[in-house]
């Protein structure tokens, strides 16, 4: 490489070193430096408090992911189950005024994963979450033992019709037994679950031992999500219609483009709102 020509007693030019932007910092500065990482935690997404209340499933059709399965017994008790798959009743905790279809979980072990039965007419299974599924033999004895789905592990639900039953359900076994609560005299209050309750006893209107309420969580609830979604096509800012009329608004005519917005005629009501602008500016 040709190097520049150099004579004596011209000066050696200085060079620059360069610096970087930390380079004066001292000890004491927070700052961190160049060779220091730099990270931050994203802040966590804001989690819609109507998603996450429980609420009670009107329909087989409702009925999916995490279940409570809230038995007729006083006072009101859940299905729950242990490590070693027992399935016992617990007492419930979180209750309104001491109602059953205001019952929400305080235990992990009182909450069922429920899943429909591909190809079937109400036949579900449940999970808990430990990973094994309730089942229910044909002697009637219930638990949650196995990690894989047989005909045991297998219930057909059944909505319970009449007033202020709501939400109520009969789960029948593979063995066309029901699930029952009965108290016991050797338990005192405490209910026995059993799965060979007999078609005869429920149709015996006083006995309600077979009805059971299933509770859910909100967000996976149908008429949740449409109504959600029809929330979310209603949100818009006076901004962004104005900037889609091009031109001020009068509060009544965001009023009714908001309205138009829930109701799904929005197309029809901004073509209208337009319209009326156009003659406005040239009366």
């Amino acid at each position: 490489m040709v190097k520049a020509l150099a004579f004596k007693g011209d000066k050696k030019p200085i060079k620059k070193r360069k610096r970087l932007p930390n380079d004066n910092k001292t000890d004491d500065d927070p700052t961190p430096t160049s060779n220091q990482l730099i990270t931050t935690t994203p802040a966590a997404p804001t989690e819609d408090p109507d998603d996450t209340h429980w609420v009670s499933a009107d329909s087989l059709p409702d009925i999916t992911g995490p279940i409570l399965l809230v038995l007729s017994a006083t006072p009101p008790t859940t299905l729950s189950f242990d490590a070693l798959g027992a399935v016992f009743p617990q007492k419930i905790e979180n209750l309104v005024e001491g109602l059953p279809d205001s019952a929400e979980p305080h235990d992990i072990r009182q909450v069922w994963i429920a899943t429909r039965v591909v190809g079937s007419e109400g036949s579900f299974t449940f999970k808990g979450h430990q990973g094994r599924y309730l089942g229910c033999d044909k002697y009637g004895v219930c638990s949650a033992s196995r990690e894989a789905v047989s005909a045991e592990e297998t219930f057909a639900l059944q909505a319970v019709e009449g007033n202020g039953r709501a939400g109520c359900f009969r789960v029948k076994t593979a063995w066309g037994t029901f699930l029952s609560a009965k108290s016991s005299e050797s338990q005192g209050a405490v209910p026995v679950v059993r799965g060979d309750a007999t078609e005869a006893e429920t149709e015996v209107e006083a006995d309600e031992s077979t009805f059971i309420r299933v509770r859910m969580q909100a967000r996976f609830k149908p008429i949740h999500k449409v109504e959600k979604a029809e929330k979310m096509r209603a949100k818009i800012s006076r901004k962004e219609l104005e900037e889609e009329v091009g031109r001020r608004l009068e509060d009544d005519e965001v009023r009714r483009l908001k309205k138009a917005r829930r109701e799904g005629d929005y197309h029809e009501v901004m073509l209208d709102v337009k319209v009326k602008g156009k003659h406005d500016k040239f009366a």
